[in-house]
């Protein structure tokens, strides 16, 4: 058995009074579009509230036309969620780089929001949500 004395050890943190998080279904029609094109459209989002921060939209995959992304190197790392892989969106150009970001193996606390993907929405043209 051998052991890489040079990986580090990521710290895991659980959500609580000091750091929450949550996670609800979103009743809205989500709709992100690109350079004239529909990235994702749903009715299924889920909304991650967490600490201090601006809520964020999770988009299901399956409702995210994925032709359009490309998977980047890019790679994050929260003790939270855990580890965050990244894609750009090619038509948006330099700044649709890394535009989107997904936790595909992420911590038990917040399960939902595997095999949902998030948008930065500076990065797109807009994040339209309907009633």
């Amino acid at each position: 058995m051998s052991t890489n004395v040079n990986q580090a050890v990521k710290p895991v943190k659980v959500p609580g009074p000091d750091h929450p998080i949550t996670i609800e279904p979103n009743p809205a029609h989500i709709v992100v579009k690109l350079g004239g094109k529909v990235i994702a459209d749903t009715r299924e989002a889920l909304t991650l509230r967490e600490a201090a921060y601006p809520p964020v939209l999770y988009i299901p995959r399956r409702d995210v036309d994925m032709t359009l992304l490309e998977r980047t190197e890019h790679a994050t790392y929260c003790p939270y969620k855990g580890d965050c892989a990244y894609f750009s969106i090619p038509a948006g150009g330099a700044r649709s780089v890394n535009a989107v970001w997904t936790y595909e193996k992420p911590y038990a606390a917040v399960a939902q929001i595997k095999d949902y993907l998030a948008f930065y929405p500076d990065r797109v043209d807009g994040i339209e949500v309907h009633a």
